[in-house]
């Protein structure tokens, strides 16, 4: 039994606002109906004892230590910046504000 019918996929195409031809109905139909069987596949799959994963493999986070290592100067990172003003970085306003 078909779940998706033509005038599913009419109606979807017109809440999509998307012009779709008579052929392209009945191919849409037919393959959204594959996918909704598939679905309902997988989902008959599951059963109550399946605990729900978010994801197939185990995943940890992985952190390194801070280091502080030496970098430049406030004065070598603006030695070649066009426009500077009290030890930064100047650049034009982008939004209507000062």
């Amino acid at each position: 039994m078909s779940e998706i019918t033509p005038e599913n996929v009419r109606h979807l195409a017109s809440l999509a606002r998307i012009l779709v031809t008579d052929e392209e109905v009945e191919k849409l139909a037919k393959e959204l109906d594959v996918i909704v069987e598939s679905v309902a596949m997988v989902k008959g799959a599951v059963s109550d004892d399946t605990p729900a994963t978010s994801h197939p493999i185990p995943m940890s986070n992985v952190y390194r230590e801070d280091v502080v290592k030496p970098s430049l100067s406030q004065e070598q990172a603006l030695s070649n910046a066009p426009d500077q003003a009290d030890g930064k970085f100047k650049v034009n306003a982008i939004l209507d504000e000062e």
